[in-house]
């Protein structure tokens, strides 16, 4: 007869994951599958790209730091300037 033991777990250092299962008797022969998680969390630039709107001033944005037309500002002067 086949059981089976369903517990979440976080990978550690070096991939290492840890379980506990005090119903398992030290020595049981046992066969572990491991289901990944699809990231929830969704990377900025491609949200900002879901928008065509913001996908042009991306581009755009790129497009002015490729040619050098780019603009400094030293953010302690920009402060001083706002008190």
């Amino acid at each position: 007869m086949l059981n089976g033991i369903k517990q979440k777990a976080i990978v550690g250092k070096d991939g290492k994951i840890e379980l506990s299962a005090t119903e398992l008797v030290e020595g049981t022969i046992v066969e572990v599958i491991v289901l990944v998680e699809p990231s929830t969390e969704e990377d900025e630039t491609t949200y900002l790209l879901k928008s065509e709107t913001n996908k042009k001033y991306l581009l755009k944005a790129l497009e002015n730091v490729e040619e050098g037309n780019l603009i400094y500002v030293d953010l302690d002067e920009y402060e001083k300037s706002c008190l």
